[in-house]
């Protein structure tokens, strides 16, 4: 097993930075850690939790100067591009020399292969990789993350990366090359993206067919319909005590970030001549979710919502009703059972 760094770098301390960073805080206890983000109430707080192995630092530079492995989690392309290529505080305006710099954020491939390109050009023995995650808060918290590396599988690095990402994910993916990780994730994100719209939209139509929902959804999940979204984060609140929906869509994966996710998907659909036949229409609902003062900021499968999902549904199918149709439903099996 690779030796683990004793000196760790973050940058962003956001919704996923957060728990991810203190994941490895509190699986390293001899590894000092020096952090930089743009809020400072984050940046003390984490400090606070460090008892003395946390330092803040002012500014990314100062960040990679200290450390011998940077990680970056940001929320857009804008902000990698400020914390890797500012000209006096940017990562690379540190002398790197052989470190590891990991950008876990999900951005365009344009920004990211161009920072690469930069540490290649400057840093020629730094190595920078692409790394995007899956799974969300929730996935940060557990460490269940899953990370999407865009590096091959026999990358020189890969025994020390697989290790460190290790302590925040459950599974960690080599996707071939530079800027792979990304690519991997803006597809992972397109298909949940519309996954759950479709989710959304079937459940809704079968209460307002006159289904309970419940029933439905037990069905989906023995059936073709079965997924993830369905399963753990499901749009109709009430149908998975522990998804966002069932907590006012509070949490979760923010719907403007899968607009920009699905968007960057789009786009590099287009780049590459890939055809896809429900991208535009699925881009136009979460544009719309993400401007809907009832869904912004909210998680994103608040696209139920938007499209006129009825949240009330209860009303019509109370929990004393479903459970008389759930004990006919065994009487019947076991009558059956016995040849009755």
């Amino acid at each position: 097993m690779a030796s683990l760094p004793t000196r760790i770098g973050w940058i962003g301390l956001g919704l996923m930075g957060y728990p991810m960073a203190t994941n490895l805080l509190q699986k390293l206890p001899h590894t000092e850690f020096y952090v930089f983000d743009v809020m400072q109430d984050a940046l003390d707080t984490f400090v606070q939790a460090g008892a003395g192995r946390v330092h803040a630092c002012a500014s990314s530079k100062e960040v990679a100067d200290e450390s011998d492995v940077i990680l970056s989690m940001v929320p857009e392309g804008s902000h990698v591009r400020a914390v890797y290529l500012t000209a006096t505080t940017g990562v690379l305006a540190s002398p790197l020399h052989s470190k590891i710099l990991l950008d876990c954020s999900t951005i365009d491939t344009e920004t990211s292969l161009a920072v690469r390109a930069a540490c290649a050009t400057q840093h020629p023995s730094a190595r920078f990789y692409d790394s995007p995650v899956s799974g969300g808060v929730r996935g940060a918290q557990t460490a269940s993350l899953t990370f999407m590396l865009g590096c091959a599988a026999d990358d020189a690095h890969i025994a020390l990366l697989t290790a460190l990402l290790g302590l925040m994910g459950s599974n960690i993916n080599a996707c071939g090359g530079a800027s792979l990780g990304l690519i991997a994730k803006l597809c992972n994100n397109y298909c949940s993206g519309l996954v759950a719209i479709a989710t959304g939209e079937a459940l809704n139509l079968g209460i307002a067919a006159g289904m309970d929902p419940r029933v439905l959804a037990n069905i989906f999940h023995t059936s073709t319909a079965q997924s993830a979204i369905l399963d753990d984060w499901n749009p109709v609140p009430g149908l998975c005590p522990e998804a966002p929906a069932s907590h006012g869509y509070s949490g979760g994966f923010r719907v403007q970030l899968m607009r920009k996710d699905f968007g960057l998907a789009v786009e590099t659909a287009r780049r590459v001549g890939a055809r896809l036949a429900l991208g535009e229409e699925g881009l136009k609902v979460y544009e719309g979710a993400s401007g809907d003062a009832r869904c912004r900021d909210l998680d994103s499968r608040v696209v139920y919502r938007y499209l006129g999902g009825r949240e009330d549904w209860r009303k019509e199918f109370p929990e004393e009703v479903a459970m008389k149709r759930d004990e006919k439903r065994r009487l019947l099996l076991r009558a059956k059972e016995m040849g009755l």
